[in-house]
């Protein structure tokens, strides 16, 4: 009965105080009342925490949008992470392009130069996506962690301390309002009490909440080494795909590049005499066609300005457009020579009583 009578007792202050702050708050907003102001220093420094939470959730979710783009991808994760249970481990969009083109190479043949090319392609691809999981695992320790913890543990505080205040503020200003109202001097006596004790709790509170948002240029500080850190997870990456696609272009390098054209059927049609004929390999960048053909030029230049043949190693399978080609089976030793009036990028082939036109570039020239 003695707990029962003190439960009621402590609602009813409880919602004796509630009213008392709604009604201050509302006289307030109306002009009707007075209300005590924060200093300035602790007004700014409100001010900077705002601030503060407000970036720092437009920094973590649009890095997580930057590091994974699909949103519903986004959602599964949130969701796991809210059950404490980890997500499915899944291909994200450079090793499902990279499987592809692996699958792609080995059904054209990995005997062929596209699809050796198509496979070369698709590893690389795979080390890209690697190298994407590694970032956004780096990333999200050591930068969107720290900042979330921010968000959902430093800041929470500092709001629960913040409104307390705001709360013990209400309190202050209407146990002053009461002060003012009182007639009776014994009245007056309770009320000059009650605003000693309010004023009292407010200074209290007001210095716990200080102290708590001057921690803030601590998580200024924080957070730099954690950007820090992010900056050097993406060097790393941007580093590494950098790496890799150089990589693969000095791999793709040593590939004729009259392959991307389908056999050379697309190319231009071979005019006697013509030292302008269009191929595919005026679409690569300089610095492919350089790394393919500085080391073959001279020598073929040589061979071509000569009346004399070279024996040379085939590099690829050369499938002939037409009866003026040759085909051609990879590491196979032919006779080369050339004749007045052809093409730059073509010489003539001979295998035993064969003979046929047959493209430079899938040509290596033996000593």
């Amino acid at each position: 009965m003695n707990i029962m009578d003190f439960n009621v007792k402590k609602l009813a202050a409880d919602a004796g105080t509630f009213l008392s702050r709604a009604v201050q708050f509302t006289e307030e907003k109306l002009g009707q009342a007075e209300k005590t102001e924060l200093d300035a220093h602790l007004e700014n420094l409100l001010s900077k925490a705002e601030c503060t939470k407000q970036w720092t959730e437009k920094v973590m979710k649009q890095t997580e949008v930057l590091l994974q783009p699909n949103p519903n991808a986004r959602i599964e994760e949130f969701v796991y992470e809210k059950l404490d249970r980890k997500a499915p481990s899944r291909m994200n969009n450079p090793e499902v392009l990279g499987q592809y083109m692996i699958d792609a190479g080995n059904e054209f043949g990995p005997g062929t130069a596209y699809g050796n090319a198509l496979i070369k392609c698709g590893e690389t691809q795979k080390r890209i996506g690697a190298a994407d999981r590694e970032l956004i695992q780096t990333s999200a320790i050591n930068f969107l962690t720290p900042l979330r913890n921010f968000i959902e543990g430093d800041y929470k505080t500092i709001t629960r301390e913040r409104k307390l205040l705001q709360n013990k503020r209400l309190d202050l200003d209407a146990a002053k309002t009461r002060l003012k109202k009182a007639k009776v001097a014994e009245a007056r006596a309770a009320s000059e009490q009650e605003v000693r004790i309010a004023q009292s709790e407010f200074d209290r509170q007001a210095e716990i909440t200080r102290l708590l948002l001057e921690g803030i240029s601590s998580t200024h500080a924080h957070h730099l080494r954690c950007l820090n850190d992010f900056v050097e997870a993406q060097m790393t990456y941007y580093a590494q795909c950098y790496q890799y696609m150089l990589d693969l272009q000095k791999q793709l390098g040593s590939f004729p590049s009259t392959f991307l054209a389908n056999n050379n059927q697309s190319t231009s049609t071979i005019v006697p005499g013509s030292s302008s004929t269009t191929t595919p390999s005026a679409s690569l960048t300089p610095s492919l066609s350089s790394i393919s053909n500085s080391a073959a030029t001279s020598s073929f230049g040589e061979l071509k300005s000569s009346s004399g043949s070279r024996k040379a190693r085939v590099l690829y399978d050369y499938d002939a457009a037409n009866s003026t080609e040759l085909s051609l089976l990879a590491d196979e030793v032919i006779t080369v020579y050339s004749i007045p009036g052809m093409d730059s990028d073509w010489l003539m082939g001979e295998r035993g009583n064969q003979k046929g036109k047959v493209p430079i570039t899938y040509l290596e020239l033996l000593n």
